[in-house]
């Protein structure tokens, strides 16, 4: 009688967020445009299109998108009528702004 090999855990799934090609070149774009701002302020993410190339209305959703993966990373804050929201749910019209350091007060 053979004996059967046992079953192997699967290896555990990397659960960083793969970004598309084309979609590291934005989030540049608004790391860029976020940090060019005075602390504080914020973006419309269609600045972020807009420089990006006459078409900018075809990009917007690639923008929106990559926004939402640099804010789940902690990159940058999602903002919807002024306050931070969760960047999963966000729905409707949002800006974008830098995330404010922390400050230390030790």
């Amino acid at each position: 009688m053979t004996q059967e090999a046992e079953p192997q855990p699967a290896p555990p799934r990397d659960r960083t967020p793969t970004v598309p090609a084309g979609e590291k070149a934005i989030e540049a774009a608004i790391l860029s445009h976020v940090l060019a701002c005075s602390p504080g302020a914020s973006i419309c993410p269609s600045e972020v299109a807009m420089a990006m190339g006459t078409d900018w209305r075809t990009k917007l959703t690639a923008v929106r998108r990559a926004a939402v993966r640099m804010a789940v990373a902690g990159q940058i804050d999602i903002l919807r009528k002024g306050k931070k929201v969760d960047p999963i749910a966000v729905k409707g019209v949002i800006r974008l702004r830098a995330v404010a350091p922390q400050s230390s007060d030790t």
